[in-house]
């Protein structure tokens, strides 16, 4: 399968970002300093490569509490820097240390989000599923488990209108 077109046409992307809430929900985004953090201890491939190589200075993220009840877009991020190399992975009393990743040839990427907007009304994969205009949404597939995941600028603005938001 072709990978799917993200970039609208003023080439911004869209992406989707996996948390578990108890890990790293949008409550501890809202409460950082700048409502800004590093995206960190993504240990796919694919992940990784959109962090290091796709993902760009103000492409627009959707926030989406995993393993959750219920699982949910909750809000809107910005990337604010550009992929750069995860420095928990070499941190031997990190969670994510990685001891064959090297800071001279690093394995593992990062990108810094800014929140933009929590939805008042979280959007849940049920109602994601139930829109016949996201049929093709990533998220909603069965067995789609990658962390970071392309969107597209249709489902962007649909995502939006079901969570009574303005897209930004």
């Amino acid at each position: 399968m072709a990978k799917k077109q993200t970039a609208s046409k003023s080439g911004r992307q869209y992406w989707l970002f996996k948390s578990e809430p108890e890990a790293y929900s949008i409550t501890h985004l809202v409460n950082e300093p700048s409502k800004t953090t590093f995206w960190f201890g993504v240990r796919n491939y694919q992940a990784r490569n959109f962090l290091r190589d796709s993902i760009q200075l103000g492409d627009r993220v959707f926030f989406y509490h995993s393993n959750a009840n219920p699982m949910a877009i909750v809000g809107t991020a910005e990337v604010v820097k550009t992929g750069y190399p995860d420095h928990t992975a070499f941190d031997p009393k990190h969670q994510y240390y990685d001891p064959k990743s090297d800071p001279e040839s690093p394995r593992w990427f990062m990108v810094d989000i800014r929140l933009l907007q929590v939805f008042p009304k979280p959007v849940t994969r049920d109602d994601l599923k139930a829109c016949a205009d996201l049929s093709d949404m990533m998220v909603i597939r069965p067995g789609a488990r990658l962390s970071i995941q392309p969107v597209t600028a249709a489902e962007w603005q649909t995502v939006h209108r079901l969570a009574g938001v303005k897209a930004v």
